[in-house]
């Protein structure tokens, strides 16, 4: 009922930038909180940053300072912008977001396809 096309990722060196988006479109009434999340090979999935349709928004620390997410609710998107890159920040991003439906006005969570993001040393 609600799809997701994430883009944005690739291979940088360190230091460089990336600019991740998720597009929601189907059944959406309206979109509560948008967030990026990211596993790295043998490691827990874990939060990178998330928004409430607000603006209200919170960090990992160790991405603090250097990554920014933002939406756009005309759009249903999500950014991440994420500066001076590390290879430690090497990782799939997924998007994820709590989707009131228009079908019975229920909220739902909903998870991108996954984007591979590769930082070089």
């Amino acid at each position: 009922q609600v799809q997701l096309v994430e883009s944005g990722g690739g291979l940088v060196q360190a230091g460089g930038s990336l600019r991740l988006s998720c597009a929601a479109s189907g059944n959406i009434f309206t979109i509560n909180t948008m967030g990026w999340y990211r596993q790295a090979p043998g490691k827990q999935r874990e939060l990178v940053a998330r928004i409430t349709r607000s603006g209200s928004t919170n960090y990992t620390d160790s991405v603090k300072g250097r990554f920014t997410i933002s939406r756009d609710n005309a759009k249903n998107t999500v950014y991440l912008q994420m500066n001076s890159l590390k290879p430690e920040d090497t990782a799939v991003y997924y998007c994820n977001v709590l989707v009131v439906l228009t079908t019975n006005l229920y909220a739902y969570q909903y998870w991108g396809q996954g984007t591979q993001v590769i930082v070089s040393s």
